[in-house]
């Protein structure tokens, strides 16, 4: 009687569980092919990368407070870039485009720099592209275009500047105010 009592209760776990009983699956038919995980990209790193800056006269440390502190513009840094198979910058061209406005039509400009410090500290220049001092640009109109290519940069430095664009500045310089008339944090694009 137990013996039938077993086989009934095995046929009704057996029909609970979706039919009849299936044998163990062999090894051969547990084993899968193995699949490729997928594979993604890295992203390409970017051949340019281009900064802005608000070029003010009340940036300046101290701000100015002479004639020429109606002057204001804006400056466009571009870096073109050259990376290794790895992504390292290897080699670095800066390029400058700089509207300059609103300045007295006797301001003289004298020099053009990315300076390396936070806003409100002075830094030291960390990338010339106006550096002639001798040679100044008469703002006979109160205003210029200052367009400047092909300046070389340090891969090392360029990798810090885009790393931390707010730590650096642009900084234009002129006759009256030769520690710097306008100024502007980096910001990248």
């Amino acid at each position: 009687m137990r013996a039938l009592a077993l086989t009934a209760v095995t046929a009704v776990l057996i029909a609970a569980c979706g039919g009849t009983a299936q044998p163990a699956p062999t090894a051969a038919a547990t084993t899968r092919a193995p699949t490729a995980a997928p594979t993604t990209a890295a992203p390409a790193a970017a051949a340019s990368v281009t900064f802005k800056a608000d070029l003010k006269t009340t940036n300046e440390v101290p701000p100015i407070a002479n004639d020429e502190k109606s002057g204001s513009g804006t400056a466009t840094v571009t870096f073109d870039l050259t990376r290794s198979a790895a992504g390292a910058i290897t080699a670095a061209k800066a390029k400058f485009d700089v509207q300059l406005s609103g300045f007295p039509t006797t301001t003289a400009i004298t020099l053009g720099h990315i300076h390396k410090a936070a806003a409100g500290a002075n830094g030291a220049v960390a990338v010339g592209f106006k550096t002639d001092a001798p040679n100044p640009i008469a703002l006979t109109t109160g205003g210029t275009t200052i367009a400047k290519a092909d300046i070389t940069v340090d891969p090392a430095l360029a990798q810090q500047i885009i790393d931390d664009p707010a730590g650096y500045y642009v900084n234009i310089h002129s006759a009256t105010n030769p520690g710097g008339v306008v100024r502007g944090q980096l910001t990248k694009q």
